[in-house]
C-alpha cells in the first residue's frame, strides 16, 4: 500500500508555469513507476507523464511533450511535473499514481488529485 498527496494547483492565466509535487508514503518509492494522469470536468482519465524508477526513463502524452516535464526524487519520496505554458486545455484534475509500468500504463494507486485550472 502507498499513500500518495499532491500538491501546487491553482488557477493560473494562458502560459503560465506550475509546479505540481507528489509526496509518497513508504519504502518501495524508489521501486514504483510514478507518474501523472489528469481528468478534465466530464470528461475520462488522460495520460500525462510517466517516469520510471531511476528518473532516467521519461513518457509523455504528445498533447503535453516539450511543455511538461516529469522528474523525481527517491531521497524524497517525491515526484513532480513542472508544467510550462500552459494553456486552457490543460484545465483539470491532475493526479499522481503508481504506473505498472511504462509499458502498461494501469495504475495501481493515485492520490486524491490537485486542480489546476487555466484561464484564457
Amino acid at each position: 500500500q502507498v499513500q500518495l498527496v499532491e500538491s501546487g494547483g491553482g488557477f493560473v492565466q494562458t502560459g503560465d508555469s506550475l509546479r505540481l509535487s507528489c509526496a509518497a508514503s513508504g519504502r518501495a518509492f524508489s521501486s514504483y513507476t510514478m507518474g501523472w494522469f489528469r481528468q478534465a470536468p466530464g470528461e475520462g482519465r488522460d495520460f500525462v507523464a510517466a517516469i520510471s524508477v531511476n528518473g532516467e526513463i521519461l513518457r509523455y502524452a504528445d498533447s503535453v511533450k516539450g511543455r511538461f516535464t516529469i522528474s523525481r526524487d527517491n531521497a524524497k519520496n517525491t515526484v513532480y511535473l513542472q508544467m510550462n505554458i500552459l494553456k486552457p486545455e490543460d484545465t483539470a484534475d491532475y493526479y499522481c499514481a503508481v504506473f505498472k509500468d511504462l509499458a502498461d500504463l494501469r495504475t495501481d494507486y493515485w492520490g486524491q488529485g490537485t486542480q489546476v485550472t487555466v484561464s484564457s
